[in-house]
């Protein structure tokens, strides 16, 4: 074989492998939430469950408050957080895909039709719900990200019910919303 087509064969190979890294790395919503169930068991959290979308602005609203310092340190003490690709199909930049299984995990988890995004669910340990990001219960009404008073509240009351955040916790959470509102 000639040093020409080594090469040509040696960048085809390598060509073939970037192509092809991100279907073989796709893991399935399933197993994200089983890796999340074992590690918030083992760590004794509950799980932070975000079904978001790469065209999202609210979605992007609201992962820029989970990487924030003080709320990611608020955050990482309290919860897994398992960020779950879904409605890609509604953009228009074709390079992001669905998590695979996403869709039917949300509505195992309680999503009524297509919710909104960010659509929010906080589970046990375990991997049962406690609750979501619908206000009172209300199908038609997903805070998504917390901006207007009656979401933030909705989503101070999401958070009261977990043990590792505590009262001065939810007070820095609701004051960072109130300060990061976009309205």
């Amino acid at each position: 074989m000639t040093p020409l087509a080594r090469h040509f064969l040696t960048a085809l190979a390598t060509l073939s492998v970037i192509v092809a890294a991100p279907l073989l790395a796709a893991q399935s919503a399933n197993d994200l939430f089983d890796r999340a169930q074992t590690q918030a068991q083992a760590e004794n959290k509950d799980i932070l469950m975000v079904f978001s979308a790469s065209w999202c602005g609210p979605c992007h609203l609201y992962e820029h408050f989970l990487q924030d310092p003080q709320m990611k340190a608020i955050n990482d003490r309290a919860f897994v957080v398992v960020r779950i690709d879904v409605g890609e199909e509604f953009g228009h930049d074709h390079s992001h895909v669905n998590t695979p299984g996403g869709t039917e995990l949300r509505t195992a988890l309680g999503a009524v039709g297509e919710p909104g995004f960010p659509f929010i669910v906080i589970t046990s340990p375990s991997g049962k719900p406690i609750v979501n990001s619908y206000r009172k219960g209300k199908t038609d009404a997903n805070v998504g990200y917390p901006a207007a008073p009656e979401e933030i509240d909705w989503y101070i009351k999401m958070l009261k019910d977990v043990p590792a955040i505590s009262p001065a916790d939810l007070a820095a959470t609701r004051d960072w919303l109130k300060q990061h509102n976009p309205h």
